[in-house]
């Protein structure tokens, strides 16, 4: 088993979730159960299943999990994309956000290619 705090992947990712629920907070109260869900959702899924990977005794589990944790910081890379062009989002913010995303996107990738060569 990996300690998933020791992967600078997580701690990007888990800086990524923070920044979401801070913005999301703002969005407007009828995208609740809407925008702001599903780009929490798809932050905290980023960074969980590099936990749960973590936790598991196959590298190919690890893997697994990482993949689909690529996959949803992806997912939220658009959610940006999008709250930015509803104008939930200031340019500055939506360009951070990228920024975080993005960052968190390219060292989990880094990390997938190290375990699968």
């Amino acid at each position: 088993m990996r300690d998933h705090r020791k992967l600078e992947a997580f701690q990007l990712a888990h800086q990524l979730v923070l920044a979401i629920y801070r913005v999301t907070a703002a969005f407007p109260s009828h995208e609740l159960f809407g925008l702001t869900s599903q780009m929490r959702r798809a932050a905290v899924s980023g960074a969980a299943n590099i936990v749960e990977g973590s936790a598991r005794r196959t590298e190919a589990d690890f893997l697994r999990f990482l993949d689909i944790s690529f996959s949803s910081l992806r997912e939220v890379g658009y959610y940006i994309e999008l709250s930015g062009d509803l104008e939930y989002l200031s340019t500055t913010a939506s360009e951070e956000l990228t920024h975080k995303q993005s960052v968190a996107a390219q060292k989990l990738a880094a990390l997938i290619r190290y375990f699968r060569s």
